[in-house]
């Protein structure tokens, strides 16, 4: 669930009513002000924003002015002319649609990116090449994407499984040698969550792909990364928007793993292709140099 969500589902004392009310009509305007002037200015005594830090769930208010204005900022950024769930419309003709489906795959990708944490990613590198195995953990529909990184990091020499039967006997079969990457835009989704226990207790790292805001798998996760948080659960076109945040954030651990041993993946993969793979073309662009000459 979302911060700004959350403050508006809590009950809350008037006095406490009153930062939070302070909080969403000033937003970045208290970035830096003390807690003794934002309690001046709601009438309340600065330890009535600690209440309301810690109701929400926060260590203390610096934390939770921080995460509320990161995500203000998120909320504010990107997505300014189109809507994730409605990208265009029943008066748009085709080549409008097709303009509008790129605007949306553009913004998507920026968006993703904005969300992106270097040392994350990079430990998560690390993992995943030192992995025995990957596991990808999630409901079909996502799975369905998650095709492509399977087959890209096999030609690699990488393992990746997905779990789409007897999922709990696949996490029990886990160890710290595995790395499961578990996907859920709600970081609820019931059949997902009961798999981390089993996770945790097997010692196995887990990488999460889900939503912005707190949620039950980002509590469970080591490593977090946030697929683009715009679409709503149903009233909506398609999952245009998150099913292309999961696959740039998919070929992006790609990438990053291809990355750090480059000269020996690629060697690896066109020493594969060129065994397995008999395609041919008539496009000179396709056309392969000759290696041997």
């Amino acid at each position: 669930m979302l911060l700004t969500e959350k403050m508006k589902e809590i009950i809350f004392s008037p006095s406490e009513t009153e930062i939070v009310h302070y909080m969403f009509e000033q937003r970045e305007n208290m970035k830096d002000q003390t807690t003794k002037q934002i309690a001046e200015a709601t009438y309340t005594h600065p330890s009535t924003l600690i209440r309301v830090a810690k109701k929400l769930g926060y260590s203390g208010w610096v934390e939770l002015r921080n995460i509320f204005l990161d995500e203000i900022d998120y909320l504010n950024s990107h997505f300014h002319d189109i809507d994730a769930n409605y990208p265009f419309t029943e008066h748009d003709n085709v080549m409008t649609v097709a303009n509008k489906m790129a605007l949306l795959n553009q913004m998507t990708i920026s968006d993703t990116l904005s969300l992106l944490n270097h040392e994350a990613l990079q430990q998560v590198t690390a993992f995943l090449n030192q992995a025995t195995d990957i596991k990808i953990f999630s409901l079909h529909n996502n799975l369905l994407l998650c095709y492509d990184f399977k087959s890209k990091m096999i030609r690699i020499g990488k393992q990746v499984s997905l779990c789409t039967v007897d999922s709990a006997y696949e996490a029990a079969n886990c160890n710290s040698n595995t790395c499961a990457i578990v996907i859920s835009y709600t970081g609820e989704t019931t059949d997902l969550i009961n798999l981390l226990p089993i996770l945790k207790k097997q010692g196995t790292p887990i990488i999460a792909l889900t939503s912005i805001g707190d949620n039950t798998l980002t509590k469970h996760a080591d490593y977090i990364f946030r697929i683009t948080t715009r679409e709503k659960l149903f009233s909506k076109i398609g999952s245009f928007s998150s099913n292309d945040s999961i696959t740039f954030l998919l070929d992006v651990l790609y990438a990053c793993v291809f990355s750090n041993d480059y000269s020996n993946h690629l060697e690896y993969k066109i020493r594969i292709s060129e065994y397995f793979d008999h395609r041919k073309s008539s496009n000179e662009v396709m056309q392969e140099v000759d290696h041997d000459h």
